[in-house]
Parts: structure tokens; sequence; C-alpha cells
């Protein structure tokens, strides 16, 4: 039996790579002499750089940043030869900042400028950034600041609040800044920036924003696009981590798949050729895995080689109709087999036991 593992993080329990690990442990004490290939996946959010310094010959820069609310962070950039390889969250992530003490209108993405500054400085020519998991809404104003852009009449680099009295942003200092570099946002998200599909409107609620301040949001990132280019802000990814892919579209990046850009630098579609069946998993297999998500990304893989695919999630909150329609053959859920408790308290130990009855019913 020949077996490709390729599952996402699970988040808050496992990272990619611990998630592997886990499955194949458990498909090999059912299956012990079965050939197993392991792909970690990720689609641009958390884990991204985790996932990509397995795969790729580079080296790891560390680097110390600003972090959402201003405390030093510490990161790293891959690098490979003329590429860097960027983990927008490690600078502005959701999870760097305890839950209750999340301030999202004034959470920066200056450290991720710092990254980027840090990559060009190393002598990248070619940067590449994985969007995702971030806890600032800030249009990327914070961003651009760190690159050298400047405004008049409020601030960049103070969250979306800075944004409420600009009269003035020039940006021309932060295009000097990244002449001659190309970059590459990868990221899961394909909404513009502004409105009900926009950054704050769809995903301000997992970031902290409440409902009624929304509005007062999605208007400051307006008004900053206004100022900046507003014909960007309508662009698929913009409202990316926040609108931090409309900053990067400001400064000329291709927005490009996460999962995809993932998916080829590890060789997934020879690894799928070659195997029987297909593992993917996640924390919480649901609605949202259709769209851009790695479960999505890896399905449609394995059925391009014509492989089934099987999920192990934390949870599945999908039904056998809506899996079918992604390409997932079936879907087994940790908190059904072990129970929430359990699976919180040992997600390595209850995801190789799903791991096994999975083996039970798929080994030959």
């Amino acid at each position: 039996m020949r077996v490709l593992i390729a599952p996402d993080k699970f988040a808050g329990t496992l990272t990619a790579v611990e998630a592997a690990a886990a499955i194949e442990e458990g498909w090999r004490r059912r299956d012990p002499d079965a050939e197993v290939l392991v792909a970690p996946m990720a689609d641009g959010g958390p884990g991204f750089i985790d996932v990509l310094s397995a795969v790729v010959d580079g080296t790891l820069l560390s680097v110390t940043v600003r972090g959402p609310l201003g405390e030093e962070t510490p990161a790293t950039v891959l690098l490979a030869g003329e590429t860097a390889y960027v983990e927008t969250a490690q600078a502005c992530g959701l999870h760097l900042v305890e839950p209750k003490q999340r301030r999202p209108e004034d959470a920066t993405t200056y450290g991720v400028g710092q990254l980027i500054a840090a990559a060009v400085d190393a002598g990248a020519k070619r940067i590449v950034l994985g969007l995702g998991g971030s806890g600032t809404n800030d249009a990327g104003a914070g961003l651009l600041a760190a690159l050298g852009a400047t405004a008049v009449g409020g601030s960049l680099d103070a969250g979306a609040a800075g944004l409420a009295s600009l009269t003035e942003v020039d940006l021309e200092p932060a295009r000097t800044r990244m002449a001659g570099i190309e970059s590459v946002a990868a990221s899961d998200v394909e909404n513009p920036m502004l409105g009900l599909r926009g950054a704050t409107s769809v995903f301000g609620a997992q970031k902290g924003i409440v409902d009624n301040r929304k509005p007062v949001v999605d208007g400051w990132l307006t008004h900053f696009a206004e100022l900046a280019d507003r014909k960007t802000a309508d662009k698929k990814g913009a409202g990316a981590a926040g609108g931090l892919g409309y900053a990067l579209l400001l400064l000329g990046a291709e927005r490009v798949s996460g999962i995809d850009l993932v998916a080829d630098l590890t060789g997934l579609k020879e690894k799928a050729s070659r195997v029987d069946l297909v593992l993917s998993g996640e924390g919480a297999f649901d609605f949202q895995s259709r769209d851009g998500k790695v479960i999505a990304g890896v399905a449609k893989v394995a059925n391009d080689a014509m492989r089934p695919c099987v999920v192990l999630a934390g949870k599945v909150l999908i039904g056998s109709r809506e899996m079918r329609t992604m390409g997932v053959e079936s879907a087994y859920s940790l908190v059904d087999a072990v129970g929430e408790t359990q699976a919180f308290a040992d997600p390595h130990g209850s995801l190789a036991a799903v791991a096994e009855r999975v083996a039970r019913t798929w080994a030959r």
C-alpha cells in the first residue's frame, strides 16, 4: 500500500508537520509495511515557513520585528538564493495576542514591512509572502510605513484607527524601496478589501471587531483607499489578511493561490501520482474548507491523479454530499472518535488513533 499524507495544521494543537507525523504513526500501527510519502501543507497562513523549510533548500534568517500591538516579536525569513519566503502571520498573526488583549482597530502590519525590508537587505530579488491568520485589519498601512510610505493628518502604523484622519498619503518611498523586487502574495482569500464581501465585513469578527464597529472600520479603510488607490481595493485578494493583500498589490505584487504554490514546491502532484490513497486533514473540516484551503487543494490534486482522498479532522462539520463535491471520499472526526476533551488533551495520540482506524478500512 502506498499512501500520501498531506495535512494542514490543526490550529491550536498541531502544526502540519506534527499532524503528518501523527497520521503516519497511526497508519503504520495497522500497516507497518506501507510506503508512506509525507507532504505537510499550508495555504499561506501560519505554518507556511515551517512547511516550506522542509522542502526548500535555503537558510533561515532570524529577525525581531514589531508585533501587532507594538511588542518585540521574533520571526524568520526563509532565504533560498535570490528568493525569500515570508510568513506574514509571524509578524501580525492573531495567535500573537491573547484573546482578552486583542485590539483589532489598533493592530498594525508594520512588522510585516520589517520582514520584507530584512529580506531585501539580505539580497532577495523575489519575495513570496504567505498571507493568512492575521490579527490585523489596517489595509497593510503599517507594512507600507515600514517600507518608507508617509502620511499627513494621521498615522500609517497605528492600525485602522490611525487612518481615520488622514489627509494625504505618499506611497512613492515604499515603491522606490521595492523597485526591482518581484513580490508574490500567496493567499486563500480572493475577497476585495471593502464592502459586504470585504476584509472587515467577512473576517473582522474573528479578529475581534464587533458588528456595530464594522461599518466604522470599513469606512476608515475606504478613506485610506481613496487617498492611496481606490481601484486596487476591488481587486481579487485585496482583502486578504485584513487588507494586507491591498498594500502588496499597491506595490505591484502578483496574487496567487497559497495552496497551489505550496503544492508546486512540495511536488504534491508527482507524489499523488505514485500512491494508492491520499490523506489530508485540518482542525475543522467545514464549508470554509472549500475555498482555496488545503483540503480543497489536496483533494483536487488527488482527483486529477485519479486517487481517492480521505480527510482526518478535529471536527467534521460538512455532509457527505458536500465532501463528494470537493472530491473527498470520506472524513473521520477526532471529536467523534475520542471525545472533545481527549482530542484537545492529547491531539497527537488522538490523531494517531483515528489514522489507525482509517487504515483498518482503507489499507489493502
